[in-house]
């Protein structure tokens, strides 16, 4: 009959299947790897604190917390 798969093809269709379906799990837990996630996130802010936006954001806390220092020096 029309429609009809032998063991064999079904067998092919499985093997592929499992095959594509290990190579998703690998490619899932590539993506969620701590290390591999912590890595990318220090690459990234490095890479931001590099411009000019980064290094003024920087300046800007640094001035805030020499602020906060200098009262709370003068408080006591």
């Amino acid at each position: 009959m029309a429609g009809e798969r032998s063991a064999d093809d079904i067998q092919r269709d499985i093997e592929r299947s499992r095959a594509a379906l290990a190579e998703t799990v690998d490619q899932i837990a590539e993506r969620s790897n701590p290390k591999r996630i912590a890595n990318n996130t220090k690459q990234s802010i490095l890479a931001k604190l590099q411009t000019t936006e980064g290094r003024i954001a920087i300046a800007a806390v640094g001035g805030a917390v020499v602020v906060l220092i200098v009262r709370r020096v003068r408080k006591h």
